[in-house]
């Protein structure tokens, strides 16, 4: 029995629904759990607020954007006839491939016929007498349904800087998570970025290549390791094709679903000249190898840490012409891999670039941006064009800025004031029968493997309800907290969560987001699927099911 089967069944014509199923976002979180809800037989509906599908990779069309994960794990796993039908065309895809990817999919599964684009969702209110969702989009018009899906993701919440006269500049001014659909001409132009996270390390190298000259404006250096990106060859294509079962394998047995893992001896255990040797190894291998493959001690040990740290800053200093340019590009405040590692090609190179100029902000930081540039503490810059390479409010970001409302009109703001706290990230208590697709809280790593599995969680838990005519399904309190509890275990001991960044919750262009929190799963994601496997297989005894 359908749950509108059961809501006719049950519920008087005057309180009949709209859908089954209203899902928030159709970029790859969305897309593939409209798959799974029409298997079940649910009447659907995505609300997307742009005009076509792919999510990120529809709103993040900035200069340089491109996977940092290998292509070939990147793309989804579930049907291989779709597998063996695209054939990636590099290593690490560029962001205009994987968009035209992501409507290949929309289009094999004809599903853009239940995506209503151009909606975005201004606020979703749980009706206690119901127990069903009102969902109200920014055009005021109001739809509901029996369960809420949230597929609005991690990083989609793009943030300005906290500077006085953003809105003054005369000249073009784009955030790179909203970048025109048109080309952006750099030619000649006087170019600003401020920013030099993941995206800003993109967008830099790219647009160094034309622009008449480039400023860039960096608070924090990140450590920037080699992306080694090279196109497919038709042999490679076909061993791809072939093995893809062993590579999706691989990725359910890795730490964080990429196809590295970290190494099983600790630092100290070989010589100094094995430690070279694998470094130098690792720095040379394509993608995140460096990162989450390195030796096993990495982020736990500050020994450890600091000799990989060591290495990769004498390889900027290699790189980079200018000593004091040099310095300025090698962060001091954090150690390698505890934050997010961005993956460049010639990065470093473009500081010898006679039309490059590094400003470090924090020595001398902005003081406004003005009509015609940016004026800091030290001198005042004009621009044609300036990039906000200043990321997201990540992970709770996204559900902030829609007026989401549980039992008794409860806020999800206010309920996570505090920080986060879900069950298996993808439950809140207080807040029945919505479930969220990578949610705080949850595994994140090579993303879509994290969608694909939270997709598979969630369509279970449904069918398990279709069976025994369920209508509601709510996170019990103790279940919340012992997950939570569980959260902050796994983060004990680790580097990363001393640093400020996205994935411990600090955003200093967000007011009120400036205290660190655990807003992300640190175990590993084998043992995340177990526990979550281990739900499922008890009946979700963690759930009030009516």
């Amino acid at each position: 029995m359908s749950a509108a089967t059961m809501d006719q069944a049950k519920a008087p014509a005057a309180t009949a629904l709209d859908y089954d199923a209203i899902v928030i976002g159709a970029g790859m979180s969305g897309m593939y759990q409209l798959i799974r809800l029409r298997e079940l037989g649910l009447r659907a509906r995505v609300f997307e607020a742009g005009t076509g599908v792919g999510g990120t990779w529809y709103w993040n069309r900035y200069p340089g954007a491109r996977f940092d994960s290998e292509s070939y794990s990147y793309g989804f796993s579930f049907d291989k006839e779709l597998l063996q039908d695209w054939s990636w065309s590099e290593h690490f895809a560029p962001q205009p491939e994987t968009l035209r990817y992501l409507n290949h999919v929309a289009d094999r599964y004809d599903l853009k016929r239940d995506i209503q684009f151009r909606s975005p969702v201004a606020a979703a209110h749980y009706q206690d007498s119901s127990g069903t969702w009102a969902i109200t989009l920014a055009d005021g018009s109001r739809h509901t349904s029996r369960f809420l899906i949230t597929g609005i993701g991690a990083l989609s919440a793009p943030t300005l800087p906290r500077i006085e006269g953003v809105e003054s500049f005369r000249g073009q001014a784009f955030h790179t998570a909203k970048w025109p659909h048109e080309p952006v001409d750099f030619a000649g132009k006087r170019v600003a970025v401020i920013g030099t996270g993941a995206t800003g390390v993109q967008t830099i190298q790219e647009v160094a290549k034309t622009a008449g000259h480039l400023t860039v404006f960096q608070r924090t250096p990140n450590w920037c390791t080699p992306l080694h990106n090279r196109p497919i060859t038709p042999e490679e294509q076909v061993q791809i094709k072939a093995n893809y079962d062993d590579l999706f394998r691989r990725c359910r047995e890795t730490f964080a679903c990429f196809l590295h893992t970290a190494d099983p001896r600790g630092t100290f255990e070989v010589t100094p000249e094995e430690r070279e040797a694998f470094y130098e190894q690792l720095y040379a291998s394509p993608g995140f190898g460096i990162w989450v493959g390195n030796f096993k001690d990495m982020l736990i040990d500050r020994a450890a840490n600091k000799e990989i740290s060591d290495f990769v800053a004498r390889k900027i200093r290699q790189r980079v012409k200018d000593p004091k340019v040099a310095e300025m590009l090698i962060p001091k405040n954090h150690g390698f891999g505890t934050r997010r590692v961005p993956q460049e090609t010639h990065y470093y190179e473009v500081y010898n670039q006679p039309n490059v100029t590094l400003v470090d902000s924090k020595a001398t930081p902005i003081e406004r941006i003005t009509e015609r540039g940016i004026k800091t503490t030290d001198a005042e810059f004009e621009f044609d064009i300036i990039i906000y390479a200043t990321g997201f409010d990540a992970l709770t970001g996204a559900f902030d800025r829609i007026d989401i409302r549980g039992k008794g009109g409860l806020a999800l703001k206010q309920k996570w004031s505090g920080g986060a706290q879900t069950f298996v990230g993808m439950l809140v208590q207080d807040f029945p029968n919505m479930f969220m697709l990578l949610g705080p809280h949850t595994a994140l790593g090579n993303i879509p493997r994290s969608i694909e599995y939270n997709v598979e969680w969630v369509t279970g838990l449904l069918r398990h309800m279709q069976q025994h005519q369920l209508t509601l399904a709510a996170a019990k309190p103790s279940a919340v907290q012992t997950w939570t509890d569980h959260v902050m275990s796994c983060a004990e001991g680790l580097l990363t969560f001393e640093v400020d960044s996205w994935m411990t919750g600090v955003n200093s262009n967000v007011e009120g987001k400036q205290t660190r929190t655990i807003a992300r799963y640190a175990g590993s994601a084998p043992a995340y699927r177990a526990w979550c496997d281990d739900v499922a297989a008890r009946g979700y005894q963690e759930l009030d099911l009516s």
